[in-house]
């Protein structure tokens, strides 16, 4: 019988313990996140997830255009909501796309720093065996010693980092020269410039502030920013509670809009008044011009001058005679010939009726449109130019509880209809108003439209980290800049004595041969190599004869 011996099965490697395998899998992610590749993928998906920013409204932009949005699409809105899509630089997921590439950035330039460092430190590599493999190489016979020759070249090459060694032959000396570093160096600025962008803007959302409110032009109450109340909207970093503010007061003097035939503004400018820092003790008012684009710079806040509208004037005289009158912003509902809407209310004065009730019943509400440039169909109003030269009103008028007194939130621009279906408030006219033009209610009251002021929307903007955004922004373009333009490039001279064809060593001249290499030629690197070889050999032996027949001379 026959014994077949087989050959044993390789013994199986030990299964790795738990806390080995967790190691690895952390191990492996992090080398995973911190690849190059990772980051151009996590840059990509950052510019896709600020996409539904820019298309869709945002909350913290306008909020109430938002809520019309989601009402608009009663199925799919919600769910968008949901997916965080109206408030998409602030959802969870955007956040984890900036925190991992920032993480992935940091990882990927850290380790790359430390190897250009090393890079920095250690000498041109040695000549290669074969110069004649290089896309540029030469080889020729000059008069003169190796020692003179390196010499002359290594002087040619001042700004080069050169390295001198004897070669592998009797006599031989050899030049390895480098350039170009500062491309790997503008690589690796850029990179932390990107990193120092990113933190840049992280410390500015974290800490800074932003509010706007509107002003009433033509030297309206003009407000003071020393509290979040004083604003119509606000909003602060996750770190900033809205406290320690920049105190500023600003009033408006004029607004002035530049407007084109078809109706579409050109520029934006204002002349306002402002008091900052001491002015504020010693009452000192300091004038200025804000436009579009061009916001006044003060103790560290921005105030941008970003739209404007109408705010209409009434007068209400009350059968006492006494008189209220109030001016108050509408909102532009047209923004091609800022055809507005709005409502005013107003109290009767204190003592006018024996009783709160009666009191609350006598109250004034004004809604209606408001025109700059009135066009009249019949009796419907609408607006043909955005500036104001033939203003008009088209308002209902009410009578009753408008609400004032329930401590409720209610619309700047629009009624409760839940009041006018419980009949608490009654309409007592529906008329078109122009400048001076009066409606006259049952009880008596005379409701007097008496013209119109310009408002403007002022954003003031608190960004502790704005210097060093435009720093790195301008640090990134400029790493950007040398890496795209300064090319890696090497040099490599061997040099040893010329031999007649007995085999017998000349003293006096020397074969040269030299190579070239650079990671790209679209910087010029051949013509470059050509002009460094001429003037090399050139100072190295002017009268140099021609090189001998059995030395080859090749190039490009």
């Amino acid at each position: 019988m026959t014994v077949i011996d087989r050959p044993e099965a390789p013994a199986r490697p030990p299964r790795q313990s738990l806390p080995g395998r967790a190691l690895a899998f952390v191990r492996n992610a992090w080398r995973g996140l911190t690849s190059m590749r990772t980051a151009l993928v996590l840059l990509f998906l950052l510019a896709l997830a600020a996409i539904p920013g820019a298309l869709l409204p945002q909350r913290e932009l306008n909020e109430q255009k938002v809520n019309q949005y989601i009402a608009d699409r009663p199925t799919l809105g919600p769910w968008m909501d949901r997916f965080q899509l109206f408030d998409v630089f602030a959802s969870s997921w955007f956040t984890a796309i900036y925190v991992l590439l920032f993480i992935s950035l940091v990882g990927c330039i850290l380790p790359r720093t430390v190897d250009h460092y090393r890079a920095l430190r250690t000498p041109p590599v040695r000549v290669p065996r074969n110069l004649k493999r290089l896309p540029h190489h030469y080889s020729g016979a000059v008069t003169g010693t190796p020692e003179e020759v390196i010499a002359t070249a290594r002087g040619q090459l001042r700004r080069w980092r050169t390295e001198v060694r004897p070669g592998d032959r009797d006599g031989e000396v050899t030049l390895s020269a480098e350039k170009g570093y500062t491309r790997e160096f503008g690589n690796l600025v850029f990179h932390l410039a990107l990193v120092g962008l990113l933190m840049s803007i992280a410390v500015g959302k974290l800490f800074g502030y932003e509010g706007s409110v509107i002003v009433i032009a033509n030297n309206g109450p003009g407000f003071c920013s020393t509290s979040p109340a004083a604003f119509d909207s606000f909003r602060t970093g996750s770190a900033n509670d809205g406290t320690g503010m920049t105190p500023i007061c600003v009033r408006v003097k004029d607004f002035h809009a530049d407007y084109l035939e078809n109706g579409q503004a050109e520029m934006f400018r204002s002349n306002i008044a402002y008091q900052a820092g001491d002015d504020l003790a010693t009452g000192t008012w300091r004038d200025t011009e804000v436009r579009v684009n061009h916001p006044l710079r003060v103790a560290g806040d921005r105030i941008y001058l970003q739209g404007h509208g109408y705010a209409p004037t009434f007068t209400v005289k009350f059968p006492n005679g006494e008189t209220r009158t109030e001016t108050i912003q509408w909102r532009p509902d047209d923004a091609t010939t800022f055809l507005s809407s709005g409502v005013l209310r107003i109290d009767p004065p204190g003592g006018l009726y024996p009783t709160e009730e009666e009191r609350r019943n006598n109250q004034i509400a004004i809604e209606g449109l408001f025109a700059p440039t009135a066009n009249l169909h019949g009796t419907l109003l609408s607006s043909s130019f955005p500036e104001m030269t033939d203003p008009a009103v088209a308002v209902d008028i009410y009578r009753g509880d408008t609400g004032l007194d329930t401590g409720r939130p209610q619309s700047l621009f629009a009624l409760d209809q839940e009041l006018i279906r419980q009949e608490r408030l009654t309409k007592e006219a529906r008329v078109n108003l122009r400048p001076g033009e009066s409606s006259t209610l049952s009880n008596g009251t005379v409701v007097t439209f008496d013209g119109a002021e310009e408002f403007v929307n002022l954003q003031v903007s608190h960004d502790p980290a704005q210097q060093w955004v435009l720093v790195s922004a301008v640090t990134m373009m400029a790493g950007l800049l040398v890496s795209l333009l300064v090319s890696r490039r090497r040099i490599w001279l061997r040099v040893y004595p010329a031999t007649d064809e007995a085999g017998t060593v000349d003293q006096r001249r020397v074969v040269v041969e030299m190579g070239g290499l650079a990671r790209s030629d679209q910087a010029g690197w051949g013509g470059e190599f050509d002009r460094l070889r001429a003037r090399l050999l050139d100072e190295a032996a002017p009268d140099a004869p021609t090189p001998s027949p059995n030395v080859k001379t090749t190039g490009d």
